[in-house]
């Protein structure tokens, strides 16, 4: 029997779906489970003739799978070739498979999560805001087009090594080595965002709050402590999600109401001019 091997086709129709479809019908109980479904499809497909090894096939990506969608593409790379090699013959098990999915989502969602969420995309919005001055649209023309370049020539990356490398494309991701490479990705993340937040979090008391000898409060405070209060409120949110487990949508309800009260009471200053 000749050898099966994957068309370009089919490896393309794979990665669209899952680049574009890895959040499918997502849910707390199978998060992107069937993102991963529909990105193996084409390939199952292809590999396989008959309807009942097909839907066998399909079955191996039923169990639960959540990681860092962008980087987590390494892992739908790697799995296309494990299914390559099981359709021509060779011992790989479902349970191989979802062991070496199971494996690498937490590390590879881990690295994700400090690279491209904690580090890249708050410098490339960074850079948006400061582009988008006066209302210029050169800031959303510049995240769109660089953002959707970096995420498709990263992904399409990470899914040819994944299935041309196989497991030596992880690693030195996931191996003993990794731990100083995530720890110091992790400590770049925590300082952009500690700079994103002291430069686009804006937070000031009102003029009417004045001290005893006649100096504005806020003054007297930026002359102690820069940007404290985008430092206390930052700390808030961090505290409100992380410890006391509140959604983001309830955090910034929260932040709602107590710059509606600060206003109204004249606290805060709103930094409105009519």
């Amino acid at each position: 029997m000749a050898e099966k091997k994957l068309s370009k086709k089919a490896l393309n129709r794979s990665f669209w779906n899952w680049a574009y479809g890895n959040l499918t019908c997502f849910s707390q109980e199978h998060m992107q489970t069937f993102g991963y479904l529909s990105a193996m499809l084409p390939l199952v497909e292809e590999l396989y003739d008959d309807p009942e090894d097909q839907k066998k096939a399909l079955m191996t990506y039923s169990a639960f799978f959540n990681t860092e969608p962008q980087v987590g593409t390494m892992v739908v790379g790697i799995t296309a070739g494990l299914e390559e090699a099981r359709a021509n013959g060779e011992p790989v098990t479902d349970e191989a498979i979802n062991g070496i999915r199971a494996g690498l989502m937490g590390p590879l969602a881990g690295l994700g999560d400090s690279l491209v969420v904690g580090t890249l995309i708050p410098i490339l919005l960074g850079i948006a805001l400061g582009l988008s001055g006066d209302g210029s649209p050169l800031g959303a023309i510049f995240y769109i087009v660089v953002w959707n370049a970096l995420m498709y020539f990263g992904m399409r990356f990470a899914y040819n090594q994944g299935y041309e490398l196989g497991g030596k494309a992880v690693e030195a991701l996931v191996g003993p080595k990794a731990t100083a490479l995530r720890d110091s990705i992790v400590m770049v993340g925590t300082m952009v965002i500690g700079a994103v937040a002291a430069t686009w979090v804006s937070i000031t008391l009102s003029k009417d709050l004045v001290l005893p000898g006649g100096n504005a409060f806020q003054d007297t405070l930026d002359g102690i402590f820069p940007k404290l209060l985008p430092c206390l409120f930052t700390l808030l949110c961090w505290w409100l999600m992380t410890k006391k487990k509140l959604t983001p949508v309830v955090t910034m309800l929260i932040l709602v109401v107590i710059a509606l009260v600060g206003v109204l009471l004249g606290v805060f200053n709103p930094g409105l001019s009519y």
